[in-house]
């Protein structure tokens, strides 16, 4: 994915059935695409929040304990944030 000057982007894949536990700084100040697939975000009061491909969100600040995908496809978010040295 292109982006403009200035910006980073990265992929994050999260296999079917597998979790990746929520770590606030790896999301800092990023806008977040499900760019294919379907997520859940389980907070720390065991709420359950689904997402689907082509949903923005973002991740950075909020109550969060993990990331599940309890779908049939791997799926695939992607990350867009300032870079480091802007």
């Amino acid at each position: 994915m292109d982006v403009p000057p200035g910006f980073e982007c990265r992929a994050v894949l999260v296999e079917p059935g597998a979790d990746r536990i929520y770590h606030e700084a790896e999301w800092q100040d990023a806008l977040v695409l499900v760019a294919q697939g379907e997520i859940e975000l389980e907070c720390r009061d065991g709420s359950r929040h689904r997402l689907e491909s082509g949903d923005v969100f973002w991740l950075a600040g909020l109550p969060l304990r993990r990331i599940h995908n309890d779908g049939a496809e791997t799926a695939q978010l992607v990350a867009i944030s300032r870079s480091a040295n802007t």
